[in-house]
C-alpha cells in the first residue's frame, strides 16, 4: 500500500499528501472523475510536489467533498465546483448552493426538492453510502413524515415510472427500497414509556408485499410514544386473526398498495376483542373500494399518524 507524502507547514508537524488514487477511494468516485473536475473547473491540487504526479493536501480534499456533498443535495456540476471553490466554511458548517441542478440525467421530478434531487443523483449513482447519509439527514432534520412525502415518495414515484417506460432501474428501485427500509427503522425508537396502553397492530393485507409506507407510520408513531406491533408484509388472515386475539390491540391499520389487495370481507370477519379496537385502511389500494362502516380510511401518513393518536391516546 502506498504511503502519503508529507509537506511541511512551517511547524512540527507536517501535512499529508495524497494521490489520485487514494483521494478517490476516500470520496468513493472514479480517478477519472477527479480529474474531469480538475481540468473543467480547477478543482485539483493546488500545492507544487516532487516527482511526475501532483499531490492533493488537506484543504484540496475539504474543496473536493464540499463539492460532492453539494452534488448530492441536488446541485449541478458547476454550481458545486463555484460553492466549493468559494467557500471559506468547514466541511460541516458550509451553506449549499441554492440553486437545485434542472438538467442532468437526473429522474424527471418537477418541483422536487433539493433533498429529493440529490437522492435522486446517489440512487442513480448506486452510491448506498450517500443514499443512506441523505435519508438520515432528512430525517434528523424534517421528521420522518415530511422526508416521505418530499423526499422518498417522488424518487420511489420517479424511478418506478422509469422503469414502466423503458423497463431500467430495477436495481436503482430495489437499491433504494432497501435503504429506505434501513433509515426508517434506524429512525424507529424504542417506546419504553408507552402513551398507549394496548399497542397498534400495523399489517399488510394478505399478498401486499408493499411495506415501506407501514415501516414509516410505524416511525412516525414510535416518535409519539405509541407503542406498535409490525407484522409487515403479505399477513395471511389466519395469522392477523391470531394476531388480534393475542394482542387485543386498541387500532389495526390494514394497508393495501394496489386494489386487487383492498379485500373488505377481511375487515368484517376480524375478531372481536372485548375492548373497543379502532380499524383504519390506508394505501392506494383502498381509495376507490367501498370499505366497512366500522373502519376508517386514511389517506395519508400525516393523516394516518394524526387520527391513529387521537383514537389510542
Amino acid at each position: 500500500m502506498t504511503q502519503p507524502e508529507y509537506r511541511s507547514t512551517g511547524s512540527h508537524t507536517s501535512e499529508p499528501m495524497l494521490s489520485v488514487a487514494a483521494v478517490a477511494r476516500r470520496l468513493g468516485v472514479a480517478p477519472a472523475t477527479l480529474r474531469t473536475w480538475d481540468r473543467r473547473y480547477g478543482l485539483g491540487p493546488t500545492a507544487h510536489t516532487t516527482g511526475r504526479h501532483r499531490k492533493y493536501d488537506t484543504r484540496d480534499v475539504a474543496r473536493l467533498e464540499l463539492m460532492q456533498r453539494a452534488l448530492l443535495r441536488g446541485a449541478s456540476s458547476a454550481e458545486a465546483a463555484r460553492f466549493a471553490l468559494s467557500s471559506k466554511a468547514s466541511l460541516t458548517g458550509g451553506e449549499l448552493p441554492e440553486k437545485a441542478a434542472s438538467g442532468g440525467r437526473g429522474l424527471k421530478m418537477p418541483g422536487a426538492s433539493r433533498r429529493a434531487r440529490g437522492l435522486d443523483r446517489a440512487a442513480l449513482a448506486m452510491d448506498s453510502v450517500a443514499v443512506q447519509q441523505l435519508l438520515a439527514d432528512a430525517i434528523a432534520s424534517d421528521g420522518v413524515i415530511d422526508t416521505w412525502d418530499g423526499v422518498i415518495r417522488p424518487v420511489l414515484t420517479a424511478v418506478a415510472a422509469r422503469w414502466e417506460l423503458s423497463g431500467a432501474g430495477v436495481e436503482v428501485e430495489h437499491l433504494v427500497n432497501e435503504c429506505v427500509l434501513a433509515a426508517l427503522i434506524r429512525a424507529t425508537p424504542i417506546v419504553t414509556a408507552p402513551r398507549n396502553h394496548r399497542a397498534v397492530l400495523l399489517a399488510c393485507m394478505p399478498e401486499e408485499r408493499h411495506t415501506l409506507s407501514l415501516y414509516a407510520l410505524a416511525a412516525e408513531l414510535a416518535g409519539r410514544d405509541i407503542v406498535i406491533r409490525q407484522l409487515g408484509a403479505a399477513l395471511p388472515l389466519e395469522a392477523l386473526f391470531a394476531a388480534v386475539r393475542r394482542t387485543a390491540p386498541s387500532a389495526v391499520v390494514l394497508w393495501a398498495q394496489l386494489p386487487r389487495y383492498a379485500d373488505p370481507g377481511a375487515l368484517t370477519a376480524l375478531p372481536r376483542t372485548r375492548q373497543q379496537m379502532r380499524l383504519f385502511v390506508g394505501g392506494p389500494g383502498w381509495r376507490r373500494g367501498v370499505v366497512p362502516p366500522q373502519s376508517e380510511r386514511v389517506e395519508d401518513l400525516a393523516a394516518a399518524a394524526a387520527a391513529i393518536e387521537a383514537a389510542v391516546v
